[in-house]
């Protein structure tokens, strides 16, 4: 009898847990995309305690200051765990610059070799003419193996390529 593997994990970089709009796009539109294409999503986002949302429900003052100083730390810790678990990373790029959280993403994924998808539909433009993205980002991003990708499409395709055989 033949097992079944383990479904690949590709990590979603992104600042669009930020807002209200960007939360409701990666579970009603982005997550479901690429669970439907075969990935299992590892988000940065989920706050599996709620230990984000408790912290920063906390009055200002020092209790605040040190609970904050302990969750960047987990949040931290538990983003690497999940980068090192991924078997590809897709980093949503859109901006007039790249989040530097995410650019943070991109180039330990870069560092650690595990490829890297960037996808960006801003039609704005960042060093020069010829430069979608922050020059650095769009470096690390191809040297790591992956590509830059203008559609949601696109970025699912590249990632199909990225995927490990079964």
């Amino acid at each position: 009898m033949a097992q079944c593997c383990a479904v690949a994990a590709v990590y979603v970089a992104s600042p669009l847990g930020f807002s209200e709009p960007g939360r409701h796009y990666l579970e009603r539109v982005l997550h479901p995309r690429l669970t439907a294409a075969g990935w299992s999503v590892l988000d940065p986002w989920h706050d599996p305690t709620g230990a984000l949302a408790t912290t920063l429900a906390l009055p200002a003052g020092p209790e605040r200051r040190t609970a904050l100083v302990r969750m960047s730390r987990a949040i931290g810790e538990r983003n690497r765990t999940l980068l090192a678990a991924a078997a590809a990373v897709l980093a949503v790029l859109d901006g007039p610059d790249v989040d530097s959280g995410t650019a943070a993403e991109v180039g330990w994924a870069a560092a650690r070799r595990i490829p890297v998808i960037g996808w960006r539909s801003d039609f704005r433009l960042a060093d020069h003419e010829a430069a979608a993205v922050n020059l650095q980002v769009e470096d690390f991003i191809l040297v790591s193996g992956g590509r830059l990708a203008t559609t949601l499409d696109d970025a699912i395709t590249a990632l199909a390529a990225l995927r490990p055989p079964p």
